[in-house]
């Protein structure tokens, strides 16, 4: 019945589009768009095509929904690529020449780096160096990279190579993380990169050293030089006579190229012996054999045994294996932990000199090289000695063997050269008004004779023996003391642990007052002129009295003989054994500087002691000249048990800060001037960085106009740039301490707490202060009166303690209560985390699988929009096709009606000539008009057309 249904309604409605029907509700035909002399058609055809898409949406309505996806696609991709702002590329500028065409170093300013290898292949010793035309330390290379080319030119070619054009080949294969790179290459072997400093002295050094690797050594006192070198050596012995190349020379020869590859610094040397008997002084005997120079560890022979005998074994046997006395010490200039790493190690000595690296001789370097060599030889080797003697140019007999095995010990040294176990010591005064201190030698030795340091046989002690020494010495102290002496006096007592064993201590009667000693050669001392007034009347404190140095124990002890000091092998006789480091102060004279050296020096040499674990550091005295004496009466001051080292605090220059202020600005020089000399004194320790510092400013200048500028001091110091003795530092910024008249121990911090305002400052002054300091008080006598209010006070302050104490314990046990439930609550804190942890990870899994399973969303989703607009597509072909058939089917049923009449005329004929046929002479009638030839159909056959039309009408 339904598809009966749907025949008829689609047969009507055939029928009213075969009638031009406007009010039909099928699908019309697409009616093509007006000319432009065309009219557009009615509106009842946009209404009819409205119909026909709600009849589509009834009927199929996926095909509906897909063609509003694909146009809500089609609008957004729109939307999105005409909204989108087009990225707006500058071309880069054409690069120019880096380097002046008149310049020995041939510039390849548009990266040609196909180029620069081509030409590296027809060079012997080729200087790459890579660079960016914007970066500024590329800028400044390029004058050394120049000078040094000038000297160069003829036996190495200079090649610059634009590495930051964007077109050129350097920049597409090297991918540099910084300006300026020099590559070395020595024929095929390379690159060797180079990364000291930028300067041309430098550069032309390390590139000398690429084409020289291996020193030539014809004689016994080259070989002397060679091996006295503060560097380690590595030397070779080869024998040129039966070839021009011997076997594992050229193997040797690339092991030094590996090692400045590994090393820029060049900190191992490799030398080369032909000569047999040279070699046997070494203990070289066989052809290709290498050697390993070492100072004080055995030296050692390239086990050829065990290793193979190839380049890289050898440079890596040598860098294992080196010895080094002390180091240079290169920083570059940005964040870099090569200091912290170094300090780390221990005490570090740094000896800042100038140096140029092309010079033939260094004689500093050479007196720094024997006191690092005496320093550091604990056993006496006589190889040693004898490299010493040679720094020394002290004549000496020809060497017969430097054999590795254990050197025989040397003779006993002479009585005079001994060293005794002596130090110095300064006694307190023996009244506050005095103006003497005793200094005493105290020395070990196994003597009972009441006789002076000097003529005594005393052997070498221990840090213990010396310890104990001065524990006895110091019990007995009070037997020392003399109002005024100026003769050496010299006693005995017997130490607490032998009874064959005794402590001779020398004294002698100084002047408190003695700031500094005038020179050696005159031996005198100046007393001070200055008068010291009552404490009573004045609020001053003495200075620190000067403790004597090593080095200055002549000048109160001229009858002993100081020679007998031994500095060889203190290194190993004291527990801060120092490591040497070297530095160029042309190069680096802003971390002497920082250190303490003067910034306005002619000669630039300074030395100063770092010791990260003690934080402090002390430095030669810049009037004396850096020489050998000096450094090793630097490093014994440095070694002794009690050293008279004063730590050096770095301050501000004073004379930058005005005085007429009403707040006085403090520095590490002014400290002790301003702060512990004078009346009452408020500090305020602040820094630049502290951010709540300069909300003070306003407080402390009121308060410093309301207190009276004659008894009283305002004063701030800035901590990040003056060093202060660790009893006055602070660990918190803003801190403010009162410093009261008189009483300069009993220093008090201000309350942490209570807010740093005026009133509660002038209070807290006034409860700090001394009443009796002011010169009125100081003037009238206590009374009776006053003593007994005083001795009530008091009393009360007493109470008053012993009532904080009880609510200071009840704090206390309150606040172990409190700790116990903060453990409580950190141990469930814990556990939550952990739980939250569980969670978190929990979370985490199954994030990743939703993100899994959302990829896995998309990509369907994808692929089913991809069908649905392949449907789309398809469903269209199919309405296409249809329209066409139904404009197809229009026209069959034309042709068919068509061909129907034909075929009833052609039917009609035929009957009306068969009529004829069977009765010619019949008239015809005269009612209807026949065609010529043409008869009328018989009945039957008329009936059976009608009916066959009018089945096929139901059909269509």
């Amino acid at each position: 019945m339904r598809s009966r249904r749907r025949r008829r309604r689609a047969s009507s409605e055939d029928a009213e589009d075969e009638g031009g029907g406007g009010g039909g509700r099928g699908l019309r035909l697409p009616q093509p768009e007006p000319g432009p002399g065309q009219q557009r058609p009615p509106a009842g055809d946009s209404v009819a095509g409205l119909r026909g898409a709600s009849l589509m949406a009834r009927q199929r309505p996926e095909l509906l929904c897909g063609a509003v996806a694909l146009g809500c696609a089609l609008l957004l991709a729109l939307k999105f690529t005409c909204s989108r702002a087009k990225d707006v590329i500058i071309p880069a500028k054409p690069p120019v020449s880096f380097f002046s065409p008149r310049s020995p170093v041939l510039d390849l300013f548009q990266g040609q780096l196909d180029y620069a290898e081509y030409i590296r292949r027809d060079s012997e010793v080729v200087l790459l160096f890579f660079y960016a035309p914007w970066c500024g330390q590329s800028i400044a290379a390029r004058a050394e990279i120049q000078q040094a080319a000038s000297r160069l030119s003829d036996q190495v070619l200079f090649v610059a190579i634009n590495c930051w054009w964007n077109q050129g080949k350097c920049r597409k294969q090297k991918h540099f993380f910084y300006f300026p790179v020099i590559y070395l290459y020595h024929r095929s072997f390379g690159p060797i990169e180079y990364k000291g400093p930028m300067s041309a002295v430098y550069i032309e050094k390390f590139v000398r050293r690429v084409m020289k690797p291996l020193l030539y050594i014809p004689s016994q006192s080259e070989l002397l030089d060679f091996l006295s070198n503060y560097e380690p050596g590595v030397l070779g012995y080869f024998e040129f006579s039966g070839s021009p190349q011997p076997p594992g020379y050229l193997t040797f020869f690339t092991s030094a190229l590996h090692s400045l590859k590994k090393d820029y610094l060049g900190t191992v040397r490799f030398g080369v012996i032909t000569n047999k008997h040279l070699a046997k002084l070494v203990s070289l005997v066989h052809s290709g054999s290498v050697y390993l120079h070492r100072h004080f560890n055995t030296s050692l022979v390239f086990p050829r045994e065990v290793l193979n005998y190839t380049a890289e074994n050898i440079c890596k046997w040598a860098l294992e294996n080196q010895e080094t006395l002390f180091r240079w010490l290169q920083p570059h200039g940005g964040k870099s932990l090569l200091l912290n790493n170094e300090l780390k190690k221990g005490p570090a000595l740094f000896l800042f000199i100038p140096f140029n690296p092309l010079a033939e001789s260094h004689p500093l370097i050479d007196e720094i090289t024997e006191v690092a060599l005496e320093y550091n030889n604990c056993h006496g080797d006589q190889v040693v000695e004898r490299l010493l003697q040679h720094l020394r140019r002290v004549d000496a007999p020809v060497l017969e063997s430097l054999a590795l095995e254990a050197p025989a010990q040397l003779p006993d040294p002479p009585l005079i050269t001994a060293s005794p176990c002596c130090n110095t010591v300064v006694l307190p005064q023996w009244h506050s008004f005095s103006r003497t201190h005793n200094v005493c030698e105290l020395c070990v030795n196994q003597t009972a004779g009441g006789v002076k340091p000097s003529s005594v046989s005393m052997p070498q002690c221990s840090f213990f023996e010396m310890a104990a020494a001065l524990d006895s010495f110091y019990l007995k102290e009070q037997t020392f003391y003399h109002v005024a002496s100026d003769s050496i006096e010299c006693s005995n007592f017997l130490t607490s642990y032998s009874p064959f064993s005794y402590y001779t201590a020398c004294c002698r009667t100084i002047s408190r007052g003695v700031a500094g000693f005038i020179d050696s050669e005159q031996g005198v001392f100046e007393a001070p002129t200055v008068a010291f007034s009552s404490l009573e009347k004045k609020c001053e404190v003495d200075a620190p009295s000067s403790v004597p140095h090593i080095e200055e124990n002549r000048y109160f002890f001229p009858g002993v003989d100081m020679t007998s000091t031994n500095f060889t092998g203190l290194s190993c006789r004291t527990n801060k054994t120092l490591n040497i480091y070297l530095l160029d102060s042309n190069l680096f004279w802003l971390y002497a500087e920082r250190l303490g050296a003067p910034s306005s020096t002619q000669v630039k040499e300074f030395a100063a002691i770092v010791d990260v674990k003690e934080e402090s550091h002390y430095i030669l005295d810049p009037k004396q000249a850096l020489m050998k004496l000096t450094l090793e009466s630097f490093i014994q001051n440095f070694s002794v048990l009690y050293s008279p080292l004063k730590r050096h605090l770095i301050g501000s220059d004073s004379a930058q800060f005005p005085s007429q202020h009403l707040i006085t600005e403090v520095t590490t020089d002014t400290f002790w001037e301003v702060v512990l000399q004078k009346q009452d004194v408020l500090l305020l320790y602040y820094a630049p960085w502290c951010g709540f510092c300069p909300s003070l400013n306003h407080v402390f200048i009121q308060l410093a106009r309301n207190l009276p500028m004659d008894t009283f001091t305002v004063a701030r110091i800035d901590v990040s740039q003056n060093d202060l003795p660790w009893e006055f530092m602070v660990d918190r910024l803003p801190t403010v301490l009162f410093f009261p008249c008189n009483r300069k121990d009993l220093s008090v911090k201000y309350p942490e707490d209570l807010p740093i305002t005026l009133p509660n400052l002038l209070r807290f002054i006034l409860h700090h202060s001394d009443p009796a300091s002011s010169p009125q008080n100081m003037a009238n006598s206590p009374t009776k009166e006053c003593l007994q209010s005083e001795a009530v006070l008091q009393q009360g302050h007493i109470s008053h303690l012993e009532r904080e104490i009880q609510k200071l314990r009840a704090e206390i046990s309150s606040l172990q209560r409190a700790q116990v439930q903060v453990e409580s609550q950190l141990s469930s804190a814990r556990r939550d985390e952990h739980r939250l942890r569980r969670q978190q990870r929990a979370l985490e899994e199954q994030h990743s699988l939703l993100r899994a399973h959302s990829e896995q969303l998309q990509a369907l989703y994808e692929q089913k929009t991809r069908e649905l607009q392949e449907l789309a597509r398809k469903l269209q072909e199919l309405a296409d096709a249809s329209e066409n058939l139904l404009t197809e089917n229009t026209w069959l049923k034309i042709l068919v009606a068509t061909m129907e009449r034909k075929l009833e005329g052609r039917d009609g004929a035929e009957s009306l000539a068969a009529r004829r046929e069977v009765r010619p002479k019949q008239p015809e009638p005269s009612g209807t008009p026949q065609l010529p030839g043409s008869s009328p159909p018989p009945a039957n056959v008329s009936a059976t057309l009608v009916s066959e039309r009018n089945n096929e009408n139901r059909t269509d």
